[in-house]
């Protein structure tokens, strides 16, 4: 279903790029929350302050939202307070192939390409000329940065961070909540909630969750 009129859930500078290709798409961003309005970005204005812990005040119904954050964890955690409908926002020069699956809340920037019989979650981000080719399993909250690239049949886990100009060669599995550390480049399967740098990737911290 297509909106012409979207909120948004975030105020910082991840947010002003989702207003961009919004606007670009002739949608209007009619509301934006921010639960600490003193951090936002200088660009946006007429705030309206939020509380995740005054959820029984939250205008929960009305125009869809699309989470704003750039942060994995805080993105999810918006999504289990917000009980409201969501919508995409995909700018116009990213390629996605026809067959491709995209969930809500996902957002796809400028010069993406997302290539055949691949799925992605909801609220995702595919960052700026970032490629994800065929046959890719992107799972929910999952953060794909500017110009990070996934080979074919790639499978990426709830929550996990791939960093700018990473690398992950055909048929690796990335387990969920990792982070893949800028121009990394991945050879071979990373367990959940492995923190990986360096080429050949290698892990040098396990989380003890996300």
């Amino acid at each position: 279903m297509s909106y012409s009129k979207i909120r948004l859930y975030g105020a910082g500078g991840h947010s002003q790029i989702i207003k961009s290709i919004l606007i670009h798409n002739g949608i209007s961003v009619t509301d934006v929350f921010d639960d600490d309005p003193a951090l936002s970005h200088p660009n946006f204005d007429n705030i309206i302050i939020s509380s995740r812990k005054r959820a029984n005040g939250f205008p929960h119904k009305g125009d869809p939202f699309i989470i704003a954050i750039g942060d994995n964890k805080q993105r999810y955690e918006v999504s289990k307070f917000l009980k409201s409908e969501y919508s995409k926002a995909i700018h116009g020069s990213a390629i996605i192939d026809s067959s491709v699956k995209i969930g809500q809340g996902t957002v796809v920037y400028a010069g993406a390409a997302i290539q055949p019989n691949t799925t992605i979650g909801n609220h995702v981000i595919i960052n700026t000329l970032a490629s994800v080719d065929h046959d890719n399993i992107i799972e929910d909250f999952v953060h794909i940065s500017p110009n990070a690239t996934l080979c074919g049949l790639v499978e990426i886990g709830e929550g996990t961070h791939v960093g700018a100009g990473a690398v992950i060669i055909p048929e690796i599995k990335v387990g969920k909540w990792c982070v893949i550390g800028a121009g990394a480049v991945i050879i071979r399967d990373v367990p959940d909630y492995s923190i990986v740098v360096g080429n050949p990737g290698r892990v040098i911290k396990m989380k003890t969750g996300f």
